[in-house]
């Protein structure tokens, strides 16, 4: 018979082997994983940081910064702050968020004497700035309308395909963006809008289209709604842009009220990202127009179980900036102009890059500079050229050619537009 030392030993010898099989196990789990490929945007932001130059620029970021190329934050804000500090409680909200908040989200979207609001059709939830609303869209049309598909435009905010891709909704597309005007592809739009199958999800920008800053006229927005009413398609607008695209909230909603006028039921996310400076606050809304009061009950109900699992309340501090600021008449007055004074410098910017390329002598037409509206101008450079820019004169965006002119000063103006005339002239 074994002794009892040798028999200790060969059960820790197995003991030890076990935990040895179990290491290697556990080891092995994620060794199938590989690193994700690196944000296009995010990636811009790194490699201008890590760019010793002085002369270096980046018209890559998607968040404004004022005419010494620093982030702002707006003085209304800073007020809304100063009045929270110390008076209001940080407990939870409901599973729909902050309902003063929405409220007043719902007035800025759909207008503030707006019948549908009266006659509470409209389902709405505070959301995870405008990502969150998309993502919380794309996961109610996934849930109760299986079948369907989501007809996102050519380009579009890279995003949005992410998105609903994880949404497991099918995705197709539609012409938007005509690479020979830099402007609208009108013709092409409204073809593949009235071939789609009826009944169809569209993704449409509600304002300054990202990226191309190319939005359609009021009377080709008109002609839209009516073939979506001919077709029976559903509008989803992203509104990420509201105010800071020219100025006026009022104008900015135009689309969503033209096809409110025709009788649509639409959806919308909002965020509060740019028109407020609350990037990092991810504060939104996302709110669907329904048949009816009963309805839209019983859908807000389903789009809180939606966020329930996912994070189950969204934050509170930005929504009580938001809704302080919205329901304050003085406060009100202050964001319009400041948030006026935000797009008005973005627009001086798109004039004076164009002058400048012109007094250059330029080959090229730089018309669709000031043509399109909003953050972002998509230039036209071809990814070589963008390489061009990056390698010889440190200036960074995306390879789409896409430039945020929120990074855009009248100190670097001029060594911008002086560069870009470098990789295109000879064009």
């Amino acid at each position: 018979m074994a002794s009892r030392t040798a028999i200790c030993r060969r059960i820790l010898g197995n003991g030890r082997s076990a935990l040895a099989g179990a290491r290697s196990m556990s080891t092995s789990w994620f060794s199938h994983v590989e690193p994700a490929a690196k944000d296009p945007i995010l990636g811009v932001t790194e490699a201008f940081l890590a760019d010793p130059s002085p002369d270096k620029v980046n018209v890559g970021v998607g968040a404004y910064r004022d005419d010494n190329g620093k982030p702002v934050v707006l003085d209304c804000v800073r007020e809304a702050e100063g009045r929270i500090a110390g008076n209001l409680n940080m407990e939870y909200l409901p599973m729909g968020g902050s309902n003063k908040m929405v409220e007043e989200s719902l007035k800025l979207a759909y207008g503030e004497d707006s019948e549908f609001l009266k006659d509470k059709r409209v389902a709405a939830v505070q959301s995870l700035s405008g990502t969150g609303a998309c993502r919380l869209f794309a996961d109610f049309q996934k849930r109760f309308l299986p079948d369907s598909q989501i007809y996102i435009p050519v380009p579009t905010w890279a995003n949005h395909h992410n998105i609903w891709r994880d949404a497991r909704v099918p995705q197709r597309s539609f012409h938007y963006y005509h690479p020979e005007t830099k402007g609208l592809d009108f013709a092409a739009l409204m073809d593949d809008v009235k071939n789609a199958p009826n009944g169809s999800f569209f993704l449409l920008h509600a304002c300054a289209h990202n990226p191309t800053g190319v939005d359609p006229s009021e009377e080709q927005w008109r002609e839209i709604s009516y073939q979506f009413k001919v077709k029976n398609h559903f509008p989803f607008f992203d509104m990420a842009y509201q105010g800071f695209a020219s100025g006026d909230p009022e104008r900015d909603a135009k689309a969503i009220r033209i096809f409110l006028e025709d009788g649509h039921l639409i959806g919308c996310a909002q965020s509060y990202a740019k028109n407020m400076g609350l990037y990092g606050q991810r504060v939104g809304c996302l709110s669907i127009l329904c048949e009816d009061e009963l309805q839209a009950v019983a859908v807000k109900s389903q789009l809180q179980q939606i966020a329930r699992p996912m994070y189950s309340n969204p934050p509170v501090h930005g929504s009580l900036i938001v809704s302080i600021i919205l329901s304050d008449p003085e406060l009100k007055s202050q964001w319009l102009k400041e948030v006026k004074g935000m797009a008005d410098r973005i627009i001086s910017m798109r004039s004076t890059l164009r002058q400048n390329l012109e007094k250059l002598g330029s080959p090229l037409s730089w018309e669709h500079i000031t043509n399109q509206i909003g953050m972002f101008c998509y230039s036209g450079l071809t990814p070589e050229q963008v390489d061009r820019l990056t390698n010889d004169f440190h200036i960074y965006m995306t390879r789409n050619g896409r430039i945020s002119m929120a990074g855009v000063t009248t100190g670097n103006v001029g060594y911008l537009a002086n560069a870009i005339h470098e990789v295109t002239k000879s064009t």
